[in-house]
């Protein structure tokens, strides 16, 4: 018999529990009949456990929502119908209360994806690791930046640079620092910001990696710019009217000492002659002053590229013309390798031819008193998938102390270099979004890398 209320069913069950031990006692006590009270006990003992399991079923109906919570397990529905209004209302409110945490999971997972693509999307790199060195997160940022397709440890960094991973190690909450990376053919200025939170009572650092190489360079050259426009601008105000003036005095000693040549005496024309000789020396060398300053302005007045596609064989092969005849002259083995052939270029021509010749010159005048004297001008794709353009020669090459000295302007080891060769190709080359950078070991091998 199937009843739709709780309270009945209960009831009815009570008074057949109590009639079946009245049944007992009357069988027992005043028929004897042992055997079928002995049925009536068992019959006792069965109607106990069925009331038991039915007054529990609310019970595990509970524990099994509570399980639902505890294990985020949001698919069940809660089935309790034919049992009375009461435990209508109570399937109702479990069933409301899964559905809310339902809404609740799904927009946690949607704010998850969405975070997760903003972290990957971003352009600086971001890591989260534990103080062991785990790694929780990386982004593709990160990928891009170490050239790698994951990472598990921290410590799996080394091969890329020691003292990045030392830095990101040591780092504590709200410190940054700043690491230089030579990394093939780029160097990398990278700037670390850490910051530290707890997640499930474990302290995780997430740091952020920018390379800052670009902003620096051209913070660098702008202060240089600056420096010499002001240089320039007074020395050319000093020594102008010095050079001038030591003209006119000139053309006017002259004139005076023509018209009155009869009066002086000997003494007198040697003492004008010595002041026609100091002034033409200060002439001169004012001269050569306004001169050298004039050359040092092309560093503040580079031409706005003229961009254009070339090909890297064509630009190549025209320089190899150009300078033909000092390489033979000088016994250089010239080699010139390009990958893939077809490599082209968005750049002003001009202005790169500029700058490898000015390189391919250098390295020609290093070779001067090398035996076995090479020259290899080398184009590719770098693992970033940048154009390079490399110039490398086994010449006397540059020591370490000035290797990162060769890019200031005025600055020069040769004795009659003028120091702005350098700084005005990687001037140029910052026009073109790209950067120049040496390497060297003296007697061995030096190169320099143009990455566009």
């Amino acid at each position: 018999m199937v009843y739709k209320s709780f309270r009945i069913n209960f009831v009815i069950r009570i008074v057949v529990l109590s009639i079946t031990i009245f049944l007992l006692f009357y069988l027992g006590t005043y028929k004897k009949l042992y055997f079928t009270a002995g049925l009536c006990l068992i019959a006792i003992v069965f109607q106990i456990y069925e009331i038991l399991k039915y007054v529990e079923k609310t019970n595990r109906l509970l524990r099994n929502f509570l399980e639902s919570i505890r294990y985020s397990d949001f698919t069940r529905n809660f089935q309790v119908s034919g049992l009375g209004s009461s435990f209508d209302k109570l399937q109702e409110s479990f069933n409301e209360v899964i559905s809310d945490f339902q809404k609740i999971r799904a927009e946690k997972e949607q704010h998850y994806f969405y975070l997760q693509t903003v972290i990957q999307h971003i352009g600086i790199s971001l890591i989260a690791f534990y103080k062991n060195g785990k790694v929780e997160m990386i982004n593709n940022a990160s990928k891009k930046l170490f050239q790698i397709n994951s990472l598990k440890r921290i410590q799996d960094l080394d091969e890329f640079s020691s003292d990045l991973v030392d830095a990101l190690l040591k780092l504590k909450h709200g410190e940054n620092t700043l690491v230089k990376v030579n990394n093939g053919d780029d160097i990398l200025q990278l700037s670390v910001y850490a910051t530290e939170f707890k997640v499930n009572n474990r302290q995780v650092t997430l740091v952020s990696i920018k390379n800052i190489q670009y902003e620096l360079e051209e913070q660098e050259i702008e202060s240089w710019q600056k420096l010499i426009r002001v240089l320039t601008h007074e020395i050319m105000n000093s020594i102008t009217p010095i050079s001038s003036l030591s003209t006119t005095l000139t053309t006017i000693l002259d004139d005076f000492g023509d018209n009155n040549e009869n009066k002086f005496s000997d003494d007198d024309i040697e003492t004008l002659d010595e002041v026609k000789m100091a002034l033409k020396t200060i002439h001169k060398r004012s001269s050569g002053l306004l001169h050298f300053v004039d050359t040092y302005r092309n560093l503040t007045k580079i031409p706005k590229p003229n961009f254009s596609i070339f090909t890297v064989e064509s630009l190549l092969n025209n320089i190899y013309k150009l300078l033909e005849m000092d390489i033979k002259k000088n016994n250089i083995k010239c080699k010139i390798d390009i990958n893939p052939i077809s490599l082209e270029l968005w750049a002003d021509e001009q202005l790169i031819e500029q700058v490898i010749i000015n390189l391919m010159t250098n390295s020609i005048h290093a070779l001067t008193k090398t035996e076995n004297a090479e020259l290899n001008i080398s184009a590719y794709l770098n693992a970033r998938g940048r154009i390079c353009i490399r110039v490398c020669d086994n010449g006397q090459g540059i020591i370490k102390e000035v290797l990162d000295k060769i890019f200031i302007p005025f600055f020069t080891t040769k004795p009659t270099g003028s120091g702005i060769g350098l700084s005005l190709s990687k001037q140029i080359l910052r026009l073109h979004g790209g950067t120049i950078t040496a390497q060297s070991e003296p007697d061995i091998k030096t190169c320099f890398t143009l990455t566009f």
